[in-house]
């Protein structure tokens, strides 16, 4: 009872804030807005923000950056060129192999610097907007990448790694904000799993460049792949630089009129009433959510309903890589170490990424049909599966279970695309607080990178032949995280499939349980309608 009543309070004052600030119809039109939304279907939403899903799709390549470098580094750890030049002499059976402590370091270097930018840039963006902070950090990426192209040494490397990865912490927290903040309810959840599609693009496009490169007998074999990185800042600094501001955020910012400007550019052919009810169903949204959350600081995500909203951005995003990531995804380097030849382990990397992206695809159909929740717990329990007969394969058929073991790891790879993978951004953006989203997405992307760099410390270990060289049977590790998050998933994640962010925020509130999100019935205009039915039976009586 005490959180249906702190709702109903909170929404009477917004409701009382909504008329002051854009008049006494203002109510009407934000509920109107609200209904629009419900009865579009996703084509007729697609028909009109065209321009919308442009600028979402545009600010979300960013990520492909992000995900063309996630896979260079631990695959250079199967190139000969690159162990020649930063590692260490281990005989004639073993070669050249990059050290385990020297592997971690260079592992986690980008992992720590994305730590670093996202913390900056939750203030930053919060502060000047999402184009701006976009644009000065893919103008200084063109700086580090020159730190990293020119690296003679591995420290000097693991420094620029940690540099860049500064910069892509700053993308990969705003572009599945910026996604979620300029599309309605119905394309939220398609352009948010699109920034996926974006990193399995990038690590398509590097798994190309690495097979290709291979053939190249000296030192520009990988040096080659990062001066390909230069490709993409400055044609993507003209793209932000263009694009307009999220209407969220201006709200946020109290400049409306500069949000209906910013819903006139994204909505095309969109009519001055339609943009008013927007513009007055985001001060709504975001009004009951400031009774709840007073201010805007990293603190204030721990705190109330906020605290649950935060263990579910956190625990999904780190989910990605309990899953087994870390030793899946990227599966080069354990099948050299395995015994495979060099150039298969490339090239069933290549084709292990080109099913990695139909599985990004195929996950737009997934989620209209089955929502958010069913595809994450189903996904992550398969996984989980798939990882443990990994391990028995290894243990029971030793080489004689490499192919067999490579074909699972593409079955993984093709089950995670589809679920875990692009579900997690979505998850993530519709989940956070309107007032918190860019402090929210990068506590996520935090709780992910704290996780991969334990993750890569102990991938490393395990596969490393010079170290605890296990092998096949790391499958048995990261099958149990799995597990562990597939529990987790059942009694904690809701469904938020078709749900507008005014909805979210009053079942948080409500503290509806998970299992009941998809059937429990909110209705952010219920006190209007109340105040109404009390206008009318006095007059009826008359």
């Amino acid at each position: 009872m005490a959180s249906h009543f702190q709702t109903s309070t909170a929404q009477k004052v917004a409701d009382r804030d909504t008329e002051e600030k854009l008049g006494q119809n203002a109510l009407i039109e934000a509920r109107q807005a609200t209904e629009d939304e419900h009865a579009q279907t996703p084509l007729q939403a697609l028909r009109e923000n065209r321009k919308a899903v442009m600028w979402s799709v545009l600010i979300s390549m960013t990520i492909i950056m992000e995900g063309y470098d996630a896979i260079l580094i631990s695959n250079f750890f199967g190139y000969p060129e690159f162990n020649k030049k930063f590692g260490d002499y281990y005989g004639p059976e073993k070669g050249y192999q990059v050290s385990g402590p020297w592997q971690t370091g260079l592992n986690q270097a980008s992992t720590a610097g994305t730590i670093i930018g996202g913390i900056l840039n939750g203030y930053i963006a919060s502060r000047y907007g999402y184009r701006w902070v976009m644009i000065g950090s893919l103008g200084i990426l063109n700086f580090f990448i020159l730190i990293v192209f020119l690296a003679g040494s591995a420290g000097t490397l693991l420094g620029g790694q940690i540099l860049c990865g500064i910069c892509w912490g700053v993308y990969g927290t705003l572009a599945p904000a910026y996604a979620s903040e300029v599309c309605p309810t119905n394309l939220r959840g398609y352009l948010t799993t699109y920034v996926n599609l974006c990193w399995a693009i990038g690590q398509l496009i590097a798994a190309g460049v690495l097979a290709g490169c291979l053939g190249i007998h000296d030192e520009w074999g990988f040096r080659i792949p990062f001066a390909i990185q230069w490709l993409w800042p400055i044609p993507l600094m003209v793209v932000c630089y263009l694009a307009p501001e999220s209407p969220w955020w201006l709200v946020r910012a109290e400049r409306l009129e500069e949000a209906k400007r910013s819903l006139r550019r994204l909505g095309g052919g969109k009519t001055d009433e339609q943009i008013n009810s927007q513009v007055a169903m985001m001060l709504h949204t975001n009004r009951v959510e400031a009774e709840e959350t007073k201010g805007a600081t990293y603190f204030d995500c721990f705190k109330g309903v906020n605290l649950r909203r935060t263990e579910i951005v956190c625990v999904v995003f780190a989910g990605q890589v309990l899953a087994g990531s870390t030793f899946a995804y990227t599966p080069t380097y354990f099948f050299v170490t395995a015994g495979l030849p060099v150039d298969a382990s490339f090239y069933l990397s290549l084709g292990a990424k080109v099913i990695a992206l139909i599985g990004t695809l195929l996950s737009w159909v997934a989620i209209t049909l089955w929502g958010r929740r069913t595809l994450y717990v189903g996904g992550m329990g398969t996984l989980s599966l798939v990882l443990i007969l990994i391990g028995i394969i290894s243990v029971s058929a030793g080489e004689r279970g490499l192919w067999p073991s490579g074909g699972l790891c593409v079955l993984w790879l093709f089950v995670y695309s589809l679920t875990i993978g692009p579900l997690a951004y979505s998850i993530v953006s519709e989940t956070s607080s309107v007032r918190l989203r860019p402090l929210s997405v990068v506590l996520a992307r935090c709780s992910y990178q704290v996780v991969n760099i334990v993750s890569q410390f102990l991938n490393t270990y395990m596969l490393s032949p010079v170290e605890w060289n296990w092998s096949g049977k790391s499958g048995f590790f990261w099958g149990g995280t799995a597990l562990l998050a597939f529990v987790w998933s059942y009694f904690r994640l809701p469904e938020i499939k078709g749900r507008t962010y005014e909805e979210l925020g009053i079942l948080f509130m409500r503290k509806v349980p998970a299992r009941k999100f998809a059937k429990t019935h909110v209705d952010p205009y219920e006190t209007v309608l109340a105040d109404d039915r009390l206008d009318v039976e006095p007059k009826a009586s008359q």
